[in-house]
């Protein structure tokens, strides 16, 4: 980041005032109102934040127009080609990727802390197992603190610090796994420590007690791909609670669970099981494809799992995503007339001119509920298995905001309320319609 010598004008009340412009590495030009409101009284009115820049970061570049996402300057294609997921985790916290000493020591905590406190068990089995997953995780990733008092001290060492970046990135896959049982009615698994990363939690998932669990290399590959695409992305909703909520020096923990709770909705982390949602839509309507294209055309149905908020060419993702989608559709051999309608639209959005004019590709919401779908994954642990994906992400903005002695967030807002009123005696005060109320309000 650097000042460019560069600043911008704004007039109010016949008085001028400048402030200066902001560059970042990639090019990226901001405006500093830090002194906004102490220079002119004024604060600025961006609903959503769309075009504030909430924090300077290290972490993340993203270029919506170009299609490019990179980890601390690293392209995410070869890194999901070429890096594992916990290398990957690493660069993402740390900064660097890591020498062979490094990852190995890395590698070797994570699995010395893949149990969690058999006390945590017993919070586990209260859960009834019509929970939703991601209750079970955030709940159980909040309760993690009071394991670990040293984790609530503000002025936590590097080795606690350290510790319970460790935990997280070691128990969080085995909470993932317990919640996933809890809604199967399943007996837990505990993690296998002789497997790997994605190896031991896909054995946690699905393997039973009455019969012998392969791993499949090609679910283990898949896996990994999709938990490094969604490692971080940049200042999204989850990304920029988790910074807000650990500028008041909550704990890693608390901090997290907040996160996690931001990702549970469905505008932020359901998006890839809306894409299986309209593909059961599609199938129990009987509507044929071009029919259901042609509705989406016609604005009547609404396209999940194509476009995206922020690329507006193709999301770098969703292409890889698309190579390992068919890998594990190619090697399982599924019969599944959900997927089959999954391909039928995939190939017309890359062939389509209405599509293609308005870049409405497939992103890898698409391609990740495929491949849950293809895992037999209920719809309900897709938010769970982006949560886990995201982790490292979530962690590195929270060390960062820390490293930054970033200022507690405490946004401003434009006040419409009522003006000055005097309090009205019960006796004279109109009779309220409760339910015109409550429909006003929540409208």
């Amino acid at each position: 980041m650097s000042q460019n010598g560069k600043t911008i004008k704004i007039s109010y009340e016949g008085k001028e005032h400048e402030f200066p412009l902001i560059e970042g590495t990639e090019g990226e030009v901001g405006i500093d109102i830090g002194t906004l409101r102490s220079a002119t009284g004024l604060v600025t009115l961006d609903p959503g934040y769309k075009n504030t820049g909430s924090t300077t970061s290290a972490i993340t570049f993203l270029d919506g127009e170009k299609g490019v996402l990179r980890y601390r300057g690293y392209n995410i294609e070869e890194l999901a080609e070429k890096a594992s997921f916990l290398e990957v985790a690493y660069l993402i916290i740390f900064g660097e990727l890591p020498d062979q000493a490094s990852l190995t020591k890395f590698q070797t905590d994570v699995t010395n802390h893949t149990l969690i406190h058999e006390d945590m068990r017993k919070i586990f089995d209260g859960f009834p197992t019509t929970s939703h997953p991601m209750v079970v995780l955030s709940s159980l990733i909040s309760v993690l603190s009071t394991f670990y008092p040293g984790s609530m001290e503000s002025n936590r060492s590097d080795e606690e610090v350290y510790m319970s970046i460790v935990r997280l990135i070691a128990k969080v896959p085995t909470i993932a796994a317990w919640s996933y049982k809890n809604e199967m009615g399943h007996p837990v698994n505990y993690p296998d420590n002789s497997l790997n990363y994605g190896a031991r939690f896909l054995k946690m998932m699905f393997a039973l007690p009455t019969q012998e669990y392969d791993i499949d290399p090609v679910m283990v590959s898949a896996l990994n791909k999709i938990l490094i695409l969604h490692a971080d992305h940049e200042q999204n909703c989850s990304t920029s609670t988790i910074r807000i909520v650990g500028s008041s020096l909550a704990n890693i923990y608390a901090s997290v669970a907040s996160a996690t709770n931001a990702l549970s909705g469905p505008l932020h982390g359901g998006a890839n099981q809306q894409v299986i949602e309209m593909l059961e839509a599609i199938h129990s309507s009987g509507a044929t494809i071009d029919e259901f294209m042609e509705k989406v055309k016609n604005r009547e149905m609404r396209l999940m799992g194509f476009g995206h908020r922020v690329y507006k060419n193709f999301d770098p993702r969703a292409k890889i995503l698309k190579k390992a989608c068919d890998d594990i559709l190619s090697k399982m051999g599924i019969e599944d007339p959900l997927l089959d309608i999954a391909k039928k639209l995939e190939k017309i959005a890359l062939e389509d001119e209405f599509f293609i004019e308005r870049k409405l590709y497939p992103n890898v919401d698409f391609y990740s509920g495929i491949i849950y779908r293809a895992m037999n994954l209920p719809t309900d642990m897709f938010t769970v298995m982006f949560a886990m994906g995201r982790l490292p992400g979530w962690i590195a903005q929270w060390k960062e905001m820390l490293e930054m002695k970033q200022p507690i967030g405490r946004p401003r807002q434009i006040y419409t309320g009522e003006n000055e009123r005097s309090f009205v005696p019960m006796s004279d005060r109109k009779k309220v319609d409760h339910a015109d109320v409550i429909q006003e309000d929540f409208v």
